[in-house]
């Protein structure tokens, strides 16, 4: 039985790997997740400098999932490369580094200093907010998504995935776009901007207004998006957004998704990764399935 898919020709064992800034760099749940399980193992959003974060609440419950609105607080590349990077190493598993930035030159200096590091694959999220353009998100217009993927191939060293955000009108023009600038592998969805206030000290219960919804409520979106992109490009995907289980998972797969991403629900169930990559296995011999890739797509 072969589990193993290939993503811009990065073999993983299985497709089964954790979302970014739900898992640390791994060093959390070392202690829970055999990480030698994992296809991947994707790292925190990592900076040029530390960035703080935002301010405090930052986190909240809702129905359905949480809201979160971290602001990507982390040490910076110096930080992880010094002890981040050795630790991973330690493990079989493929590294793939979250990037971050608010400018383009933010992304590049990060890409430059992995690019002679053993990593094998990095994530973009383009939806950090472009200071130069105002405060949009890269990931919202479709010139910054195709200008800012040219840039980082010009200096990544390894495949670029870019990580796609649901706040748009048509992810399939985001899509095309990432496609269009070069991207290797497309992953999706990134968190849906949501809000919440708290009734009885009336004010928002997460300080910065908004947050990302993220949970078992947005799977149905992001099920959808990843059909739509893999019937719009002709890139691997990773999907993600709500999943929890392996049925979870294999909605992704069937809708067109190379590998996925567990992510929410590692903080109420530390061994969820592990719980989808064998539940995929069990499903693959309940349905005489001796090839993981024969899955990818099949709903059409």
């Amino acid at each position: 039985m072969n589990t193993s898919v290939n993503l811009a020709g990065v073999v993983l064992k299985n497709p089964v790997m954790e979302a970014s800034g739900t898992f640390g760099s791994g060093m959390e749940y070392g202690e829970f997740v055999d990480l030698n399980k994992l296809g991947a193992v994707v790292t925190k959003g990592v900076a040029n400098v530390p960035w703080p974060g935002n301010p405090t609440p930052r986190i909240a419950e809702v129905h359905g999932g949480m809201l979160n609105a971290i602001g990507l607080q982390n040490p910076g590349i110096d930080v992880f490369c010094e002890r981040d990077i050795p630790f991973l190493k330690k493990y079989d598993t493929k590294i793939i580094v979250n990037v971050c930035g608010k400018t383009t030159e933010d992304y590049i200096e990060v890409v430059e200093r992995l690019a002679n590091e053993p990593v094998d694959m990095l994530e973009i999220n383009i939806s950090c907010p472009n200071v130069k353009e105002g405060g949009i998100a890269f990931g919202q217009d479709p010139k910054a998504v195709e200008a800012i993927t040219k840039e980082v191939k010009r200096y990544a060293k390894q495949p670029i995935i870019m990580k796609l955000s649901p706040n748009v009108t048509d992810i399939t023009v985001m899509a095309k776009a990432a496609e269009a600038g070069g991207a290797d592998v497309l992953s999706l969805i990134n968190t849906l901007t949501g809000m919440k206030i708290d009734i009885n000290r009336q004010t928002f219960a997460i300080a910065n207004k908004t947050g990302g919804m993220s949970g078992p409520a947005v799977k149905p979106i992001a099920v959808r998006m990843v059909y739509q992109v893999a019937n719009a490009v002709s890139l691997p995907i990773i999907g993600m957004g709500g999943i929890a289980t392996a049925e979870d998972a294999l909605e992704f797969i069937l809708a067109g998704a190379t590998a996925v991403s567990v992510g929410t629900a590692n903080f109420y169930n530390p061994y969820a990764t592990l719980d989808v990559v064998k539940g995929i296995e069990d499903y693959m011999r309940s349905k005489n399935v001796e090839d993981i890739n024969s899955l990818i797509g099949l709903v059409k």
